[in-house]
């Protein structure tokens, strides 16, 4: 019987399947965690997208109903500043849209953003002890660092080049996840903000798996069999996927969010600064197009989202997804509607068959 020849992954985190659920902040459930940890996976709780009063409440949920490993992911972004001058600009940039809805533009935009890993979040860890802890954008400072390690969780963060690949290792990561450019969402990225020099996946598995001694990670454009194999063959341990977990019943996608997904095709997403602050791939939208992807007037993650949540409530309603942030990788096309722990099996059981077959051959 086939099974798997690289185990680094399987061992390091006490799971059965080299397959991990991206932890996408606002789309991710607990009910999506416990369903691909159960499966044999990782699931993996977006922690970004709670207070930390509730993420321990999320992660209590988890825990009632699989006592397998799980991956807490936090944000290590650094808030920014409030920048007045570029906020009126991105305000300017929108109002034409507040007016064509009748919304004021002079009304002061509601609060929005993403907590990143702080004291609080930290405390969660120890209480609760996850088998995993994962960050995006860098790591929290060494103190909090050595605190997660302390609870025996195994560290892991998001890499977008071999550099940052490298700067992970050398900061004790026990696991590197390499995230190409076809990946959904956010951009992992922070030692460069240059977007334009981001390396696909399948160039930048290989470079890492060579760069580091510790196990790699795949992760972007990963939605079925095929691409679990390839990302294998190049060198990672196991594969990260979002997107293709999207149109499980146990995640939370608005219904124009989930339309989007199901029409998606492969050139139909752009990576865009306009609804965070910081690049993101997302399918285009009316906003994306006629502002162009990328906009210089858009202030500083996670500032940005604010001036555009008034638009988005008052199109979503009616079935607008034009002011919606319809994050997705560049594989959406291939993604199945299964339930998360049926997916997860599946991609697993395919992997192996399609493994078995060529080393028979």
């Amino acid at each position: 019987m086939t099974t798997w020849t690289d185990r680094r992954i399987l061992d390091l985190f006490g799971i059965e399947l080299p397959i991990i659920q991206a932890p996408m902040a606002g789309n991710t459930t607990p009910e999506l965690v416990i369903a691909v940890s159960e499966a044999g996976g990782l699931g993996s709780l977006a922690c970004a997208q709670y207070t930390p009063a509730q993420a321990a409440e999320a992660l209590a949920a988890v825990r009632t109903r699989t006592r397998r490993p799980v991956n807490l992911n936090f944000f290590c972004h650094v808030p920014p500043k409030p920048d007045p001058v570029r906020a009126l600009a991105w305000r300017a940039a929108l109002s034409p849209y507040y007016v064509e809805l009748g919304l004021d533009p002079e009304a002061p935009p509601p609060a929005t953003g993403r907590a990143p890993f702080d004291e609080e979040f930290c405390r969660i860890v120890e209480e609760h002890r996850p088998e995993v802890v994962s960050f995006h954008f860098g790591l929290p400072d060494r103190t909090l660092l050595d605190r997660v390690r302390a609870t025996g969780a195994r560290v892991i963060s998001s890499a977008t080049t071999v550099a940052e690949a490298r700067w992970l290792e050398a900061q004790g990561c026990d696991a590197i996840i390499a995230q190409g450019l076809e990946a959904g969402g956010h951009r992992g990225n922070f030692l460069s903000d240059e977007i334009a020099c981001q390396v696909g996946t399948f160039a930048l598995v290989p470079q890492v798996a060579d760069a580091v001694r510790v196990p790699v990670i795949a992760a972007g454009g990963i939605a079925d069999a095929r691409g679990v194999v390839a990302a294998l063959a190049l060198g990672a341990a196991a594969v990260q996927l979002g997107t293709a977990y999207l149109l499980s019943p146990e995640a939370k996608v608005p219904p124009v969010h989930r339309a989007a997904l199901q029409a998606s095709t492969d050139d139909g997403t752009a990576l865009t600064n306009l609804f965070t602050g910081r690049p993101a791939r997302g399918i285009m939208n009316r906003l994306m197009r006629e502002l162009g992807p990328v906009s210089s007037s858009v202030p500083p993650f996670p500032m940005a989202g604010g001036a555009v949540a008034p638009l988005r409530a008052a199109t979503e309603p009616a079935g607008s997804g034009d002011f919606v942030s319809l994050w997705s990788g560049q594989a959406a096309a291939l993604a199945e509607a299964l339930p998360a722990g049926e997916l997860t099996r599946r991609l697993a059981a395919g992997a192996l068959e399609r493994i078995s077959g060529r080393q028979g051959a």
